[in-house]
């Protein structure tokens, strides 16, 4: 299969590419690898302990947003880099461990969740072979796809990490990420019992809340996705990084419109996400 090519097809179908290793990891310590479908491992040197042993509760997806296979392993592989991730998802299904999962693997950068600011501590790092939005957005394989959702559900039994979280990068990180983005199916992952979804509420016509707007029902929304786990200030003005977390809610949850308006499908969705969510689920933000 070619680098970053998006579905193999024909012939290629049934080829699978020698992984590129990257030189810098030959000397580096091999160790057993956490799930038994693992494929390959190919160590990363990025990684250290968990802080104050914390032990991982939650998922957190990525897409590499890199051009090819390569360059991808190469950045998450290569001392300096200062990224890494615990798993890495090729397009063909093949997973590659890269971090054992007892470490903490540098892939979520400045990033929140419900009240906690040390995502890589908390958290299992999986990053999905995709060029992402700066190379075309290419859809995922449904190969790949099933490969993630094996490997999420085999970490979830581990680890008892809950459906709902399990997050993307731009959840955790609005400000700064859209990964893995608004292709990604997370109806799919849900339908098998990995991450939490319920069907978006219908786009339809009538009152918004928008950049600008300072009112109650602003502060009320932003209390909302603050209970969910969303990192909001709660002010009662929507403003800029109100607008980046709504974006980011309507990515993950509601991808058929990405305007960061508060419209009533975004508002329904939201609502309709805490209501299923179990009692001990929701988080009550004090910001």
């Amino acid at each position: 299969m070619p680098s970053g090519s998006s579905t193999p097809s024909g012939s290629d179908s049934k080829r699978q590419r020698v992984l590129p290793v990257p030189k810098t990891v030959a000397s580096l310590r091999t160790f057993e690898p956490d799930s038994s479908i693992v494929s390959d491992i190919i160590p990363s040197p990025n990684h250290g302990e968990r802080n104050k042993g914390r032990q991982p509760d939650m998922i957190v997806l990525h897409y590499t947003g890199m051009p090819d296979v390569e360059g991808a392993l190469a950045r998450l592989c290569t001392a300096g880099s200062e990224v890494s991730a615990h798993y890495v998802v090729l397009e063909d299904g093949r997973i590659v461990q890269c971090v054992p999962e007892a470490k903490r693997a540098w892939h979520a950068g400045v990033s929140s969740w419900a009240g906690e600011d040390d995502i890589n501590s908390c958290s299992i790092g999986i990053e999905i072979i995709n060029r992402g939005h700066d190379w075309g957005y290419p859809e995922f394989p449904l190969r790949q796809i099933a490969a993630v959702i094996a490997l999420c559900r085999g970490i979830m039994l581990r680890r008892k990490v809950p459906a709902h979280r399990v997050l993307g990068h731009s959840d955790v990180a609005p400000a700064r990420k859209k990964d893995p983005g608004e292709k990604f199916p997370w109806h799919s992952l849900a339908n098998s019992g990995v991450g939490h979804w319920v069907t978006p509420a219908p786009i339809v016509r009538g009152e918004t809340l928008m950049l600008g707007t300072i009112s109650d029902a602003v502060l009320s929304m932003q209390q909302a996705l603050a209970r969910y786990g969303y990192g909001v200030p709660l002010t009662g003005k929507y403003d800029a990084a109100t607008l980046e977390v709504v974006t980011a809610f309507q990515r993950h949850f509601r991808p058929a419109r990405l305007d960061g308006v508060a419209d009533h499908s975004t508002l329904s969705t939201l609502q309709a996400l805490l209501a299923s969510l179990p009692a001990e689920g929701t988080t009550v933000a004090s910001k």
